[in-house]
């Protein structure tokens, strides 16, 4: 049965005054605000006394504790759905994900995510590390985003690509098409990634509270007003790509989170293809790479901007 969890977070000296539920929301960037807040009436300490309320400010010093209640057991189904698997075998299945299709349910998306599919495709064999809302799933990608995402059945195989993940050793190159010519033809964006300081859904560079973040990118094929490129990922965090490329000013073609609200080619969200996964695998010690072709949508475009700006 799941436990319950508890933090210990200790407040810097230059994060003294802040509000209690704004520093919980930098330090824990995986629980929304509100969620952060009914914590704070409940289940959340400073310096051994229950919190008071989530304003009231904290000091330099202090030690807050945490307890985050374990997860009711939940109840998602199994679905049919024509899932695109590109490999699979006893440990690991590689999975070719489409445009529009969440990867786990959540708030919003209780059920027909990529995790509804899986449990039906491979019953009770599935990695639990992650918990019963992410069998099976080391890292995702975004809705809008398609391309390759491994899936692990078993927990020995999910601690080997999350190790492999955690030093960086997997090969994961994206293709975009971004707003702008690019100056340089490559280059690194190497930019801390924290939660953006006014919108909780969205992610920012973060130099204070941020996690280490590298993106390394080329240009494949310059279009004038538009450039498309090859980003390679050296960490893994929440909207990568899409925040680092707006960081220097060329957000991705689709993007209305972090880019311009319109753009004249119909698009439902970013053009973000995750196109290359490599990786060793976790029992054979073999190292293996697979590629996905472009979608259609995103072949459509280029041939499009080639006739307008090639």
């Amino acid at each position: 049965m799941p436990e319950d969890k508890t933090y210990a977070i200790q407040v810097e000296e230059d994060r003294g005054g802040a509000r209690l539920d704004r520093f919980l929301a930098d330090r824990l960037p995986d629980m929304s605000r509100s969620y952060i807040q009914k914590l704070i009436k409940e289940n959340v300490h400073i310096n051994g006394r229950k919190a008071l309320k989530p304003g009231e400010t904290v000091k330099g010093g202090d030690v807050i504790h945490v307890t985050v209640p374990a997860p009711e057991m939940a109840d998602i189904k199994p679905q049919a759905m024509d899932l695109d698997i590109r490999y699979e075998d006893d440990d690991i299945l590689i999975v070719n994900k489409p445009k529009g299709l969440v990867v786990h349910p959540s708030a919003g998306h209780p059920d027909h995510t990529l995790v509804n599919g899986l449990l039906y495709h491979c019953r009770d064999s599935l990695s639990s590390i992650n918990g019963v809302l992410r069998p099976g799933i080391v890292h995702r990608i975004d809705k809008d985003t398609t391309g390759l995402l491994i899936v692990c059945k078993n927990d020995a195989a999910h601690q080997s690509i999350a190790d492999q993940l955690k030093v960086h050793s997997i090969t994961r190159k994206y293709h975009a098409i971004v707003y702008g010519d690019l100056k340089a033809d490559s280059g690194t964006i190497n930019a801390p990634i924290g939660r953006h300081g006014t919108d909780r859904k969205k992610m920012a560079v973060n130099p204070k509270n941020g996690k280490e973040a590298v993106t390394h990118y080329r240009v494949l094929k310059r279009f004038g007003a538009y450039t498309y490129v090859e980003c390679t990922l050296e960490t893994g965090r929440t909207h990568q790509i899409r925040v680092h490329m707006a960081s220097i000013g060329h957000p991705l073609l689709g993007d209305t989170v972090y880019g311009p609200s319109r753009q004249p080619f119909k698009l439902e969200g970013q053009t973000l293809h995750a196109k290359v996964f490599g990786f060793v695998h976790p029992t054979t010690g073999t190292y293996m790479e697979f590629d996905s072709e472009l979608p259609d949508y995103f072949k459509d475009l280029l041939v499009k901007l080639e006739k307008r700006y090639g």
